[in-house]
């Protein structure tokens, strides 16, 4: 990593060095981690975070219960996917959290160019170095109003394709919550109900922050906890390391939070965050599955993140994407993103791609709720 990375004045704590030195010493065990630095004069200008991901049929797809499908999805990955792929960006995490330059000293299609060969040198030192063949590359997770969508012209020389990603559901704190009570005080009758059954229901349990300390004399059962909720995810492209939330809260210290929940003496579930500027970004979390209706531990959690954002003055809290549903139920809002990749092989190209990606990363049909009463609406300008 250049020295000089930490100059840049991006306001991304997962392009910051503790987080990408917790990382580097806690990665799942397909991954390796590139960091790139453009200069200009001898000048940092731009930085970018490369992925080295190894596709293991077995950590791809876990307990897939579909046979069909598991089947012809192994088929797809062997045959077409299988290998190493080159992701900027983080897989970890849903968001751009891959790039960064600075656009008064160059220009992001010049930045993007420079990316570029970046990625085919190291395609090239992979192959030499590990007899790998790089079989994809890809750039992840940017908004629809992302200025990085303008660089036709780069996209159409690399053959880079478009695809939609599953929506990121976010919660955008409304300036009149100036309290958790008067976020639910915003509910209509139907949520307020279930607000309230939801905090009933989890009256048997109770929650504890962890410190260092705590997070390594209970990383055992965190990490049953979290392959608890990874395993039946059906398809995913890593599993964590074992240190990995221990890492995380060496290195961000306070701006990473890790809760968990208690029955007696029995840690039975956990969520975690990441503070970034002005917004909070929810980590992986994990429950045992056989207690999760009984204290509705996941509805539980999302209301305990939305309330600390609100207390602690973010604006957003980042849900990310899966389980839209319930998200929404809480007031967390879609926001469509999308993904650009293409496959090495010309002959394979993005017609096959395209059916790789919907079948991976599919966007599912889901109804969207609608929590608040009509008279707390607020119409942003």
């Amino acid at each position: 990593m250049p020295q000089a990375w930490n100059t840049l004045p991006t306001h991304d704590v997962f392009l910051k060095t503790p987080f990408l030195k917790a990382l580097e010493n806690s990665s799942p065990s397909n991954f390796s981690t590139y960091f790139l630095g453009v200069y200009q004069e001898e000048k940092l200008v731009g930085i970018a975070i490369i992925q080295r991901v190894q596709m293991y049929l077995d950590d791809v797809f876990r307990k897939t219960s579909n046979q069909f499908f598991k089947r012809c999805g192994k088929f797809l990955i062997s045959k077409i996917v299988k290998g190493n792929a080159l992701i900027v960006g983080n897989l970890m995490h849903t968001g751009q959290h891959g790039l960064y330059f600075n656009s008064e000293s160059i220009s992001q299609d010049v930045f993007l160019d420079q990316v570029s060969k970046g990625l085919h040198e190291l395609a090239k030192t992979i192959k030499d170095q590990f007899g790998k063949k790089i079989r994809i590359i890809g750039f992840k997770d940017y908004f629809e109003n992302d200025s990085f969508h303008s660089s036709r012209d780069f996209f159409r020389k690399e053959k880079l394709y478009k695809a939609q990603a599953q929506p990121n559901m976010i919660f955008d704190v409304r300036d009149s919550w100036s309290s958790p009570e008067t976020y639910i005080a915003d509910f209509n009758k139907k949520y307020r109900r279930r607000f309230k059954t939801a905090r009933k229901k989890s009256q048997g349990i109770e929650c504890n922050e962890f410190n260092l300390e705590d997070v390594e004399n209970h990383s055992g059962e965190i990490y049953r906890l979290y392959e608890n909720v990874s395993d039946n995810a059906g398809v995913n492209s890593f599993k964590l390391h074992e240190n990995h939330f221990f890492q995380l809260k060496k290195e961000l210290k306070d701006d990473f939070k890790l809760y968990g929940y208690f029955s007696g003496e029995e840690l039975i579930g956990f969520y975690s965050f990441i503070k970034n500027h002005d917004k909070l970004e929810t980590y992986f979390l994990g429950y045992n599955q056989e207690l999760q209706h009984q204290y509705q531990m996941y509805l539980n959690m999302l209301f305990d993140m939305a309330s600390f954002g609100i207390q602690h003055q973010f604006k957003q809290v980042i849900f990310a994407r899966t389980a839209m549903e319930i998200k929404s139920s809480i007031g967390a809002k879609p926001y469509n993103m999308h993904i650009y990749l293409k496959h090495t092989n010309n002959i394979i190209a993005n017609t096959v791609l395209k059916l790789i990606v919907k079948y991976a990363n599919p966007v599912r049909d889901w109804d969207e709720r609608h929590p608040f009463a009509q008279n707390s609406i607020i119409t942003k300008p």
